[in-house]
């Protein structure tokens, strides 16, 4: 047996001899669909001779795509080089720079976000003097659930004729789709619609891509909406070599334009797929599958399957219902902190997994307190720091002169006296004349048609254009970089010692980290290219294995697995979500809740509160139905009956699909309940100094002042105004918090 081969079992083994044609793999969690989709690869280059250059991998997440080509790199040293493994969207992106032209755009166009579709569509509402308070938020909502479907906006008007202020959203998107054209720009959805535009109309694009792509990997591909399906088909159709896998139970995008029946389109649309099921787990104990597997049978819209490990049963799953998110959070963090303190697992094998990201503000001030490192994401992203959009806003227009709307977010930064007045006038000039923002401004000096006082005004920043755009000729990526840095003089603008100066000068500095470490793995790679990769960055790719708690919502911890899982907040109104109001919208619920159970390998807990403070209120909540679904709702008896009485411990369904409510073996750290009572074990020390007025140092947070200390729940509470993050109320027994003078 070939040595590829023998590394897979037999679930395994199978789709990958099967080489030619469409062949479909519904793979469960943890069941090594990436270790299978590798291995074909390799199966495909080593035995069947296949060209690197023929092959096509596309995945979902950047992160997904690099885990994957490391890995090929590893089997393939000297193939792996030659073929594509991307995201939909980088691999649309390098089919646009190359083709783009024949459609009327030029090849350095921009990508934008949702920031700068956002202030598109404002400008648009602003210049019709539309007045609903919700106008942009449903416009920018409905130009991309337009485009996942591939309408334009007059049939996007037709087949949503029913919809409030369907008139003037529509009138949005098309002003907006004119303003994208003016600026050579195309938005996140764009790159995958108009690539598949690009295809379908340009014959030498469609058969220059079909040839080069013989074979074609889709990874999660239960994700794919409908674009991305009519482009795996037609890059498909000349061959037919197409190898899907995913799995229906995962798909949790439905929100985005994801659709989970192309897994069954899949077998319509190509009659002689074969399909294959991969059921043996290698992530979780019995137990957390048992829990799994009777969840989401209870989902109708399912290809059937059972997972199944040979792993241990595991410790029981344990469950607390607490008396409200204060006494959740109490709880978490004290069994977090016991963990640890017991030397079986690290902060970085524990995560917090939640429906909603309001309710991480109890765990992560609790975190807080407790010194415990974290970090959450779906939160605030590294390129989203104001620092960082403004000098990536200048690359962009040095990148593509046309890009109106990073010009204008530069045109006054730093502060030169360029007001909202200057700006409309060369709008209006540009509108005009049919030139473009960066070009006025560079050669404003030779422009008679501008009034004396905006020429001067904009002078200076003309000067300023013009040598970055020469200097970027002549400089590699980093190089440039420093020296726009340089020229813009952002040391003295954030010079001052402050801890939010600081900060921004530290942003920076790991920016140009950020390129040359682009720059020294992608050699000869150009600004444009470095932009493209920013633009295609997402929040979970930050996750770089340090030592904290990750708190996440089930969303972001999609494809990720933690030693230990916390999953907080199941409750009827939050998980399910609140606005659920159809059977396929609970079952996507439900999907949700089995891909956060399926993250944990070796322990987990659930959580819900009897009463909650959410969206400035504090209610009364009721258990998640999905509770009783999986069999984590152990009956309650007693004063453990009541809202707000001890959690209980207890065992799950087991590998025999049999109900064991027993108690679950004793751990060696305390169940939830116990830490619930406990806390964790307090610091001691000499606290006297620690009054109010007194100068503090915090590892995190930096210097601060102390306003007031109180004395709460038998722990002794300061609450600090700190510099950079204004005030925090922290525990002085659990807090790394130091006196200044002590320094």
């Amino acid at each position: 047996m070939h040595a590829i081969l023998e590394e897979l079992n037999e679930e395994q083994r199978q789709p990958v001899l099967d080489t030619e044609g469409a062949v479909l793999v519904t793979a469960g969690a943890g069941s090594g669909k990436t270790r299978l989709l590798t291995h074909r690869i390799a199966y495909l280059v080593t035995e069947k001779q296949v060209a690197p250059y023929h092959i096509l991998a596309i995945t979902f997440t950047n992160k997904a795509a690099g885990e994957m080509r490391e890995r090929l790199e590893y089997m393939l040293p000297e193939a792996a080089e030659g073929m594509l493994i991307s995201t939909f969207h980088s691999m649309c992106v390098r089919i646009l720079r190359r083709f783009i032209d024949r459609i009327g755009y030029n090849k350095n166009f921009s990508i934008y976000g949702e920031d700068e579709k956002e202030r598109i569509v404002k400008n648009i509402i602003k210049a019709k003097e539309y007045e609903e308070d919700d106008l942009a938020k449903k416009a920018v909502w409905a130009i991309s659930d337009a485009k996942n479907d591939g309408l334009s906006p007059d049939e996007y008007k037709k087949q949503n004729d029913f919809r409030d202020s369907i008139e003037e959203i529509c009138v949005i998107y098309a002003g907006y789709e004119q303003e994208l054209k003016r600026n050579n720009a195309l938005d996140y959805d764009d790159l995958l619609l108009v690539t598949l535009r690009l295809l379908r109309s340009d014959a030498d694009a469609r058969e220059y891509c079909q040839n080069k792509f013989r074979y074609i990997h889709v990874d999660e591909f239960q994700d794919t909406n409908m674009i991305q399906y009519q482009l795996v088909r037609i890059l498909a159709a000349k061959y037919g070599n197409i190898f899907a896998v995913g799995d229906e139970d995962q798909s949790i995008y439905g929100w985005r334009g994801a659709d989970f029946r192309n897994i069954f389109n899949f077998t319509k649309d190509f009659p002689d797929c074969r399909v294959y099921k991969l059921q043996r787990n290698y992530r979780s104990t019995q137990n957390i599958l048992a829990a799994a597997n009777m969840l989401i049978k209870h989902n109708s819209s399912r290809l059937d399957k059972t997972l199944w490990t040979d792993n241990d049963e595991g410790n029981a799953i344990e469950f607390l219902r607490a008396g409200s998110e204060t006494e959740e959070a109490s709880a978490v963090v004290n069994s977090i902190v016991g963990l640890v303190r017991s030397g079986q697992y690290k902060h970085s094998d524990i995560a917090v997994l939640m429906r909603l990201n309001a309710l991480s503000r109890s765990f992560e001030e609790r975190m807080l307190q407790y010194g415990i490192p974290h970090k959450i994401f779906g939160g605030f992203k590294f390129f989203e720091r104001k620092e960082i959009k403004d000098l990536l806003a200048y690359l962009k227009v040095l990148s593509n002169p046309a890009d109106n709307e990073a010009l204008c977010r530069i045109i006054n930064f730093p502060k030169r006296g360029i007001g909202d007045g200057t700006v409309t006038q060369l709008r209006n000039y540009a509108a005009v004349s049919g030139l473009c923002l960066a070009d006025i401004i560079v050669g404003i000096e030779r422009n008679p048609d501008l009034p004396t006082a905006v020429i001067k005004k904009l002078t200076p920043f003309s000067r300023l254009l013009r040598a970055l755009f020469e200097e970027k000729e002549q400089l590699c990526v980093t190089e440039f970089v420093i020296y726009l840095i340089n020229a813009l003089q952002l040391n003295l603008l954030y010079g001052n010692d402050t801890e939010e100066d600081r900060n921004r000068r530290m942003h920076i500095e790991e920016l140009v980290a950020s390129i040359k470490q682009f720059e020294e793995s992608n050699e000869g790679c150009s600004l444009e290219d470095y932009l493209q990769m920013v633009s295609l960055y997402s929040d979970t790719e930050e996750m770089d294995g340090s030592d904290y708690v990750t708190l996440a919502t089930v969303h972001s911890a999609k494809g990720l697995e933690y030693k230990v899982v916390y999953i907080v907040g199941m409750e009827e109104g939050i998980f399910p979500i609140i606005r659920m109001d159809a059977s396929e919208d609970e079952e996507e619920e439900r999907r949700l809740f089995y891909v956060a159970i399926t993250r944990a390998r070796e322990r987990l807990f659930v959580t819900h509160a009897a009463s909650r403070f959410l969206y400035g209120q504090r209610k009364a909540q009721f258990p998640s139905r999905f509770l009783k679904e999986a069999g984590l709702m152990p009956t309650y008896g007693g004063e453990s009956a009541r809202y707000g009485g001890q959690g209980q411990t207890y065992g799950t369904v087991g590998a025999t699909n049999t109900r064991k409510y027993t108690q679950a073996p004793r751990p060696a750290t305390p169940p939830l309940r116990q830490a619930a009572q406990s806390g964790p074990t307090k610091q001691t020390g000499d606290f006297s100094g620690f009054v109010a007025g007194a100068a503090v140092i915090h590892p995190k947070f930096g210097k601060g002042t102390i306003l007031n200390v109180s004395d709460e729940h038998n722990s002794k509470f300061v609450q600090v105004q700190f510099e950079k993050v204004g005030k925090i109320n922290l525990a002085l027994e659990y807090a790394p918090l130091r006196l200044a003078d002590k320094e």
